[in-house]
C-alpha cells in the first residue's frame, strides 16, 4: 500500500495548501463559539456551492458537514471526470465498466445506504429525485483513475438517483486505511442525476467515517494487512478531517467479516 500515494501522510484531501485554510476556519469557529462570539452551528468549507453559509436549519437540523473531496474525486475538478461516462450510473461499483481495464476490487463485502434528507423540514423529509456520487479507495488504499497500477480502473465509483424513501444503496467493498487518514469514503449530493451525470451543481460534499470495532475486525482478514500497522497510529480524535467532530458522519454498520457489512448514514442537505 505504500507508495501507491504521492501525497504525504496528512496531504489525501486536495494538500495541505487546501486543506490548512478549511482546518484553521474551523478551529476560528469553535474558539468563537467558546467564547460565546458565535452559535456553533457546523461548518463549512470552500467546497460548498449551493448549500446555505449556516449548516443548521430553522427547524434544528443540521445538514452533514461539508468536507473535502480529496485530490482523487474523479468529477473533473482534478483531471479526469467519471460522471460524464455511460456506465457510471450503477448499483455495484466493486467492477470497472467502460472502456476501463475491466478489474474488480477486492476484500469484505459492504453494502453502503445513504439517506438524503431536507434538513430545512427538520429532516422529516425524504430528497427523492437527488443524486449522489460516492467514491473510496480499495483494499489496498488505492483510488482508481489515479494511484499507481489503477489508473486504467473506474472500480469503487458510481452515481445513483434518491428513491421516494431519499435512499441510495451501493454494493462495494470494505476500503483499506492508508497512511495518515482514518478508514473513510467521500460522497457528492446533487440536485438531479442530470446535474450528477453533467458534473455541475454539487450541493454537498462530506465523508463517512467507518467505526473501529468493525476496521479492527475486517483488517484482521486476508489481503488486508497493511491496513493494520497504517490504522494502529489513527484516531477519528486525531484524523485531519473527524477531528472537529465526527457523530453525523459515523456510519452506523451492521454485518461482519462472513457475510459482509452494511454501512448506513443519514445525509441531511
Amino acid at each position: 500500500m505504500n507508495g501507491r500515494h504521492d501525497e504525504g501522510p496528512h496531504e489525501h484531501d486536495r494538500g495541505l495548501s487546501y486543506d490548512l485554510p478549511v482546518l484553521a476556519r474551523r478551529r476560528m469557529i469553535r474558539l468563537m463559539a467558546g467564547a460565546g462570539l458565535i452559535p456553533l452551528v457546523g461548518c463549512t468549507s470552500e467546497r460548498e456551492t449551493s448549500a446555505s453559509p449556516s449548516s443548521s436549519s430553522s427547524a434544528g437540523c443540521a445538514t452533514i458537514p461539508e468536507e473535502t473531496a480529496g485530490p482523487f474525486p474523479g468529477d473533473g475538478s482534478n483531471g479526469v471526470n467519471v460522471l460524464k461516462e455511460s456506465g457510471v450510473v450503477r448499483s455495484d461499483i466493486t467492477r470497472s465498466f467502460g472502456d476501463s481495464a475491466g478489474g474488480t476490487a477486492e476484500g469484505i463485502p459492504l453494502t453502503i445506504t445513504l439517506t438524503v434528507v431536507d434538513a430545512a423540514s427538520g429532516c422529516g423529509t425524504p430528497r427523492q429525485g437527488a443524486a449522489v456520487y460516492l467514491w473510496h479507495c480499495d483494499r489496498d488504499g488505492a483510488y482508481s483513475l489515479y494511484s499507481e497500477g489503477v489508473t486504467e480502473e473506474n472500480y469503487l465509483r458510481g452515481v445513483q438517483e434518491t428513491d421516494g424513501a431519499g435512499r441510495v444503496t451501493f454494493k462495494s467493498v470494505f476500503p483499506g486505511c492508508y497512511q495518515g487518514r482514518w478508514p473513510h469514503l467521500h460522497f457528492e449530493v446533487y440536485g438531479s442525476l442530470a446535474d450528477a451525470t453533467a458534473a455541475t451543481s454539487i450541493t454537498n460534499t462530506s465523508q463517512l467515517a467507518f467505526p473501529q470495532d468493525a476496521c479492527d475486525a475486517v483488517y484482521a482478514t486476508d489481503g488486508y494487512g497493511e491496513s493494520v500497522r497504517n490504522l494502529s497510529g489513527l484516531s477519528l480524535e486525531s484524523d485531519g478531517i473527524f477531528s472537529d467532530g465526527h457523530g453525523r458522519q459515523l456510519a452506523a454498520m451492521t454485518g461482519g467479516t462472513e457475510d459482509g457489512y452494511t454501512a448506513k448514514l443519514t445525509v441531511p442537505v
